[in-house]
């Protein structure tokens, strides 16, 4: 019937059908968003709303950004995309896995369970020093401990130990978002992965380390029943002491075997299990008692003990740490020195340095060590047994260090007298002040009043033996060590300046008596040996300092280079204020109070010291190539400093006699084989007086002989009458060829001035060959044939070197 109503008309194409299963899919799409409904909409919005949706015609494979959404909706993903990425990452994390499950194997203990012994060469790299802890491990069947061995491990290290497979992920991470954070780094290790860390994989606190770390202890946990891996960990941890498992812990700490450990102390040893080198009850005994408190609680909480047995536990006792014979004698102050310096510099852990089986060749010359300690106990016999020695001998163009005496035995004495000790310097302190007015506009040539006693800044001040020097240069002051003279240069240049010139050259900061009194220049500061040859060796280097160091290189198991000493310099001294520095500390040796060390036949500079009251004595002195110090010094019973105790050859110890004996000793080795070098010549300028700060030089009067050269060795010890905060430091010595014909009538000291007396009964002036000069002044004549004695006219008034004369007097 529709078919003939329609006869002659054209077929019907069914558009409104189309048109409105159109609309209504459109008004479906939109429902819920928006109510409105799409009766009499235009075909023109229609045609947009299309249009929108597909302008190309074709759907897009990559809905992105999202058609039919707003500015904001369609950059967001769908809640599809979200999960789908959710679940291919579940999936790849998985597969991941399974894959590395599958590829890491875990190795057989054989082939991790043998920590190595470190080895220490001396500098030729052949010949064995000592050896660092060749393991101490006994494997026993940790079976047959009582339980809460064991449990108290799991306590303080693993408290899901028996619940968890290998790993934590709670702890994980935890410890992942701590670092994150930048927290300090948790590692969230299992019992097993510890025990896996040391000694399946190499440790390593990388993520890409623990994971592999993490699937091996899957493994183990699945392979090794809960016993068996708590009993191997127990016979291969590190405890502390050298100890390797719990039976060479128990015997190192308690002096038994393990099987007899109690409670208490299995509590003890596994709370320092984290850190034993540090938490030893024998190092700080305060947190070993806070780490084994914290273990019997957990116990306690556990179920590992019982409240009786919690309420018995007390502190237990350790037996005193057992220092191996590997330190026995002075070499172990050397390796007690090569174990710090790699914890510090290196930052190696000291379980490294013991396990890890290293090559460390020193910068100790055997040659030079042998003959360091040759010199010292070669001392006549006599001496106090309070009495302390020094040496420290530095390559002054690397920093390394050739030799270095801390002491006879350091099993009995672990007091390094070169590294750990101090003593006043005394005037080895003088030539920073020195130093400091050649940079600051002095020269040479510039120079003050060497009159004694003087009042300087309202106290009283003298020279050695109370000898008046009239005008002196800085080389006499120096030569002769005057303290007047170095008193006011002191004064002028600054006490905090000299100081600094002092730490630029390698003296500590932190120096103890470091400080801004202008006596500070007789040398109260009262620096290591190490420190006054540190010094020394800078201005060796013609100022360039160097780190010293006393490791060259460390080398790995595997033959890898792990460490190399820092042998980098730093320029911090002119090639000009070094050279007329060395020109005048030249004449200590030349003729000065340092006439021992010409026996060494080539170009020596030196200063030597003594402490008030002969507390110390110090000889430092150095060539082109080598500067070595010698420091001698005197503790009482409670280890507070006394004077040294004359014996042998001199009757008063000062810098000039014993130091300087053991450094030319020493010395006549350690340059043997090396060619003999010439320092720079002063400077042309050195020769004309300068002016300090730019202000105008003090000058000689010109009614005032200079009293030619003084022929006093040295003239030092300071006499201040008037009570002063500082205690004076420097009692400086004459060299002393034959000491019994010098009568002296003592060196008083009153604590509260700083040093009082210095009288010296007159002795009777040799007459030189041409006779003594004579004068009404302080004027002198010296004939320098080949005679090394030395003597005062009477009065002062005639000085003259004696041929072949050996006697030394003092007149006044």
């Amino acid at each position: 019937m529709s078919d003939s109503a329609n006869q002659g008309g054209a077929r019907p194409t069914g558009r409104k059908l189309a048109q409105a299963a159109s609309a209504g899919h459109v008004t479906k799409a939109r429902k819920g968003r928006n109510s409105r409904t799409v009766k009499g909409s235009g075909p023109a919005g229609r045609g947009n709303k299309q249009a929108d949706a597909a302008p190309s015609g074709r759907r897009r494979r990559i809905n992105y950004p999202r058609a039919g959404k707003g500015p904001i909706h369609r950059w967001l993903p769908s809640w599809r995309f979200l999960l789908g990425s959710f679940l291919f990452l579940i999936v790849l994390a998985v597969a991941g896995f399974a894959v590395a499950y599958a590829l890491i194997k875990v190795p057989e203990p054989s082939e991790f369970a043998q920590a190595q012994t470190t080895t220490v060469y001396y500098a030729d790299g052949t010949t064995v020093m000592g050896e660092f802890a060749e393991v101490d491990r006994e494997i026993i069947d940790a079976t047959e401990l009582p339980d809460y061995v064991g449990n108290a491990v799991v306590a303080s290290e693993d408290r899901s130990f028996y619940s968890n497979n290998g790993i934590d992920p709670k702890g994980i991470v935890r410890a992942f978002v701590n670092n994150m954070r930048g927290g300090a780094l948790q590692g969230a290790s299992t019992l097993t992965q510890q025990y896996i860390k040391n000694y399946y994989v190499d440790t390593t606190s990388s993520y890409s380390g623990k994971f592999k770390q993490a699937i091996m202890a899957i493994k183990i946990d699945r392979e090794m029943s809960k016993q068996e891996i708590l009993d191997s960990y127990l016979n291969t941890v590190y405890f502390g002491r050298g100890a390797y498992g719990i039976e060479a812990a128990s015997e190192a700490f308690y002096g038994h075997p393990a099987s007899e450990l109690t409670v208490s102390e299995s509590a003890l040893l596994a709370g320092i299990l984290p850190s034993p080198s540090n938490w030893d009850p024998a190092l700080d005994e305060a947190k070993a008692t806070e780490r084994w408190q914290r273990v019997l609680d957990y116990m306690l909480e556990d179920g590992y003990i019982t409240q009786e047995e919690y309420d018995a536990a007390e502190f237990p006792e350790t037996v005193a740490t057992q220092t191996k014979e590997t330190y026995g004698g002075s070499t172990g102050y050397l390796l007690q020195m090569v174990r710090a310096e790699l914890e510090s510099d290196a930052g190696m852990e000291a379980e490294d340095i013991d396990t890890g089986g290293y090559k460390i060749v020193t910068t100790i010359d055997k040659e030079d060590q042998d003959a360091a300690v040759a010199a010292v106990e070669n001392l006549p016999e006599g001496a106090s047994p309070n009495l302390r020695v020094g040496l420290v001998s530095i390559d002054s163009s690397t920093g390394g260090i050739l030799a270095l005496y801390g002491g006879e035995d350091y099993l009995t004495n672990q007091v390094n007298s070169s590294t750990d000790a101090v003593a006043q310097a005394g005037s080895t302190f003088k030539p920073f002040a020195m130093v400091a007015a050649l940079e600051n506009g002095d020269t040479l040539a510039n120079g003050y009043n060497g009159d004694s006693p003087m009042v300087i800044d309202g106290a009283t001040f003298q020279n050695y033996q109370n000898v008046s020097y009239g005008w002196s240069d800085l080389v006499k002051a120096t030569t002769y060590s005057i303290n007047t003279v170095y008193l006011q240069l002191n004064r002028d240049v600054g006490p905090d300046v000299t100081n600094e010139v002092a730490v630029r050259a390698g003296y500590p900061e932190d120096t103890l008596g470091l400080d801004a009194y202008v006596q500070n220049v007789l040398g109260s500061a009262s620096p290591h040996t190490l420190d006054i040859a540190t010094a020394y060796a800078t201005f060796s280097a013609q100022g360039t300092r160097h780190d010293t160091h006393i490791v060259d290189t460390v080398t790995n198991s595997a033959g890898s280079v792990a460490y190399t000493g820092s042998t980098d310099g730093e320029k911090v001294f002119s090639d000009d204020v070094m050279a007329d520095a060395t020109y005048a500390m030249q004449q200590v040796v030349n003729s000065g109070s340092g006439t021992t060390a010409l026996a060494l036949g080539r170009p020596v500079a030196a200063k030597t010291g003594s402490s008030s009251d002969n507390k110390s004595a110090q000889f430092a002195g150095y060539t082109p190539q080598i500067a070595t110090a010698v420091t001698l010094y005197q503790t009482g019973e409670d280890g507070s400093e006394e004077s040294i105790t004359p014996w042998g050859y001199y009757g008063e110890i000062t810098g000039s006699t014993y130091p300087a004996d053991i450094f030319t000793e020493y010395m006549t080795t350690a340059l043997a084989d090396l060619p003999v070098e010439y320092f720079p010549e002063r400077t042309a300028a050195s020769y004309y007086a300068g002016g300090l700060y730019g202000t105008p030089a003090p000058v000689a009067p010109a009614d005032t002989s200079t009293g030619g050269d003084v022929t006093e060795e040295e003239s030092e010890e300071p006499l201040e009458e008037e009570t002063d905060d500082e205690e004076e430091s420097d009692t400086e010595e004459d060299e002393q060829q034959n000491p019994d014909d010098q009568s002296t009538g003592g060196v008083g000291q009153n604590d509260d001035s700083g040093g009082t007396g210095g009288n010296l009964d007159p002795g009777t002036g040799g007459a030189g060959d041409t006779g003594g000069g004579t004068g009404t002044d302080d004027g002198s004549d010296q004939n320098d044939d080949s005679g090394n004695g030395y003597g005062n006219g009477q009065g002062g008034q005639g000085q003259g070197r004696q041929q072949g004369g050996n006697n030394q007097g003092g007149g006044q």
